[in-house]
């Protein structure tokens, strides 16, 4: 076949007329399968489509017809049933090897080897599959793949058209049920709000897929990209939060794919196969979202959400239907509800009347999300069949801090959560009012609390809350928000101003902790699939292999803490001699702008990450190189119990209060201590008031915490006899009761220790 597009444009030209007849629906798709067949020179070519719940065999070149509308497969059988739950493409050279394949004898197709199939889409659900067969074992080419897909858009058309599948390929707008529900989520953005559910309703259906003039078309594309960027530069210009920070590195990255050459060319090669503009514009989203779904990297799948966001931007501008819910404007309160988001679709709503998003994806990296940080607008994710469970116009109770949202709440519902929300509101009047006072404990012990950050915006945290400093700042948020590699001067520039913002408190560096399960697009892997990757090629160990990144990032570091002192720490420590490479880089570094006359910082402290346990067997060694040592209690827990933190049935098994954890920090304390080396728990656990109490009581007294744990962490010391709780912790640690949580919640109680 000559090009994809030549060999669609043939068939296109031909379904046309089938499409135009006023035969009955049957004959036209008895007529299809014969085009198509005998275009791609195949021997088979078979039309299934959903009835009832089941894939029905409706039409078929090459296999028995006895077997038209009585072989049925259910979505998950066979391979036609596999395309069509997963909305996938499958080209096999030998179906029978699939683990999936199933034989229908009624079919005849037991002498057939070859297999390709297309999900037939409507409303971005597969509604069917077109499929061809070779009796040769064969792959068939891209150009042949994309030709069924191209065919499979226009199939969609003509089967909605005359209504033969079933209508739930169609999203409701109304639940299952109108009963009060609680509907679970990921916290991406923390916080509680009230409204009314609104859908985004970003889709357009694409009614007419065949073109009559393909330069008419092609010129209604070129306008409409015209229009979309003029739109997306106006956004971004009027956006409403303050100068700085990582959403206007989002806002560029965006705007960066709006100009993609690439994409638009790929719209003028699917128009140039026969299809509208509207069409080619939903084929190319077609096929992103198919990769979307075989894409485990979760940082490309966000990127890949901003493409998918700027082509129902493009579709409604080439349409002329623009009734997103933000142009017809917010009428009140409202929890904005979408499958996912870009940044310049959330900018576009009110932001007095927008009090949240529910998101049915996704993630903490995702430029939505930060976008959403910036905008203080909460936001609940991967919240699984929303559109079956919530109703437009249904009353929302959104409580990300708790990961949940109520559908529909009943009074008392609606009760608890205006007094959770009051409490909260009072609660953080109270915490506020500790931001001038010191950690101190009753007994006097003075307690450092810092807090943990990644983005710019992050530092003010520490004026609000009253911290010591930054005693984690995670410098590959930068490298996630990005569509290329970080410059220097752009990590400097922002380095710089981190260390302007805090002033006089310490911030400490983490060099970049990315690769594994934080992996980026544009950083080639030779091992691209781990099979445990928090375990694999990341942090420390990707950087002394490519240390090129880091040799970048120890001169925007240095740079810019010129005059200062600058502390860095290398995450995921195993050895010893890991921080000694990674120290000598820095050293060759700072040696290499010394001899060209760059002003340096006035002292580098250098401090490791505590997260693999095996470094604990040799703080003899590390300890003497070292400034600071700072325990990462998120790996180090899962590392110690062999269990992944991502796995949901794991990722509440194992208590940071168990003896195994506990036992495990207190061997630290004295080693540290005799050394002079400061020790810190920068990871969850010393966020929360009762675990940040047993580290108290082992002896470690510096923590770095998420800002919003800054309030209740100071008023639980305030209210602790620091020395009365590490008597009682070496007694609990010496004979550990079966339940150290009760033990240690038993403690609080009577001794009065706040807790809330």
């Amino acid at each position: 076949m000559p090009s994809a597009a030549a060999s669609a444009r043939e068939i296109l030209r031909r379904l046309h007329d089938v499409m135009a007849s006023r035969t009955a629906p049957q004959a036209k798709l008895n007529a299809v399968v014969g085009i198509v067949g005998e275009a791609m020179a195949s021997e088979v070519c078979s039309i299934y489509l959903l009835r009832e719940g089941l894939l029905e065999l409706y039409a078929t070149r090459g296999l028995a017809q006895e077997a038209v509308h009585v072989t049925k497969l259910a979505l998950g059988e066979g391979l036609v049933g596999t395309i069509a739950a997963q909305v996938e493409t499958l080209n096999l050279d030998e179906a029978a090897s699939h683990p999936d394949f199933a034989y229908k004898p009624e079919t005849g197709e037991d002498r057939f080897h070859s297999f390709a199939g297309v999900p037939i889409i409507r409303r971005e659900q597969a509604v069917g599959v077109l499929c061809v067969q070779h009796v040769e074992s064969r792959k068939y080419d891209d150009v042949e793949i994309e030709a069924l897909q191209t065919v499979a858009m226009v199939l969609s058309e003509l089967i909605a058209n005359a209504e033969l599948v079933d209508a739930s390929g169609a999203a409701t707008v109304r639940p299952q049920s109108t009963a009060p529900m609680r509907i679970p989520g990921l916290k991406l953005v923390e916080g509680m709000a009230s409204g009314y559910a609104v859908f985004h309703q970003p889709r357009v259906h694409v009614e007419h897929t065949v073109a009559e003039d393909t330069e008419a078309e092609r010129h209604r594309v070129y306008a409409a990209f015209d229009k979309m960027r003029e739109q997306i530069e106006r956004i971004a210009a009027q956006a409403e939060f303050g100068v700085g920070g990582e959403h206007e590195e989002v806002l560029e990255t965006y705007k960066m794919f709006a100009y993609d050459e690439g994409w638009s060319r790929r719209i003028n090669e699917a128009i140039d196969s026969g299809l509208t503009a509207e069409a080619a514009i939903e084929r190319v989203q077609q096929r992103t979202r198919m990769r979307m779904r075989q894409i485990d990297d979760p940082l490309l799948a966000d990127r890949m959400h901003d493409l998918e966001d700027l082509s129902n931007r493009l579709l409604r501008t080439v349409s002329g239907q623009m009734g997103t819910a933000a142009q017809m404007g917010l009428r009140q309160d409202t929890i904005l509800i979408a499958r996912n988001l870009g940044p310049a679709e959330l900018l576009e709503y009110d932001r007095r009347r927008l009090k949240g998003v529910i998101l049915e994806e996704g993630s903490l990296t995702a430029h939505v999300t930060i976008v959403a940080r910036a905008m203080g607008v909460p936001v609940l994710g991967r919240v699984r069949d929303v559109r079956r469970l919530i109703g437009e116009g249904d009353l929302l109770l959104l409580d990300v801090t708790a990961g949940n949202v109520f559908a529909r709440p009943s009074t008392a519902m609606e009760e608890a959560f205006e007094t959770a929300l009051d409490l909260r509101q009072k609660r953080k009047a109270v915490f506020a009012a500790l931001k001038n006072v010191a950690p101190v404990t009753k007994d006097g012990h003075r307690v450092t609390v810092m807090v943990n950050a990644g983005l710019r915006d992050d530092v003010s945290a520490l004026d609000v809350t009253g911290a010591d400093g930054i005693g984690l700042f995670r410098t590959e948020f930068q490298f996630l928000v990005s569509a290329t590699l970080p410059s220097r001067d752009r990590q400097q520039r922002l380095y710089k101003d981190v260390l302007e913002a805090a002033g006089d408190r310490p911030v400490i560096f983490r060099t970049v902790d990315i690769g594994g399960d934080k992996a980026l697009p544009y950083l080639n892997k030779d091992d691209a699939d781990e099979e445990n990757p928090a375990m694999g090629w990341r942090a420390i160990r990707l950087a002394l292999e490519r240390d090129g990144l880091m040799k970048v990032q120890a001169r925007a570091l240095l740079e810019a803490a010129a005059g200062r002192t600058l502390n860095v720490m290398f995450p995921m420590v195993s050895e010893p001699w890991e921080f000694d490479e990674a120290r000598a880089l820095f050293e060759a570094q700072r040696g290499w702008l010394n001899g060209r006359g760059k002003k340096l910082p006035s002292e580098i402290r250098y401090g490791a990450m505590l997260e693999v346990p095996a470094l604990a067997e040799q703080l003899d060694l590390l300890l003497p190189n070292i400034s600071f040592l700072s325990v990462g209690t998120n790996d180090l827990t899962q590392f110690l119990f062999a269990a992944d933190r991502a796995n949901p049935k794991l990722a509440e098994r194992y208590d940071w209060l168990s003896a195994a954890i506990l036992r495990f920090l207190a061997k630290l304390v004295e080693p540290t201590r005799a050394a002079g080396v400061q020790l810190t728990v920068c990871g969850e656990m010393g966020g929360r008031p009762l675990e940040a109490m047993a580290l108290i009581g082992l002896g470690i007294d510096r923590l770095s915490i998420t800002p919003a744990a800054v309030g209740p962490i100071k008023a639980m010391l305030r209210s602790l006899d620091r020395a009365a709780l590490t008597a009682h912790m070496a007694t609990l640690l010496k004979a550990p009761p079966r339940d150290m949580r009760a033990a240690l919640i038993a403690w609080a109680t009577e001794n009065s220790v706040e807790l809330a």
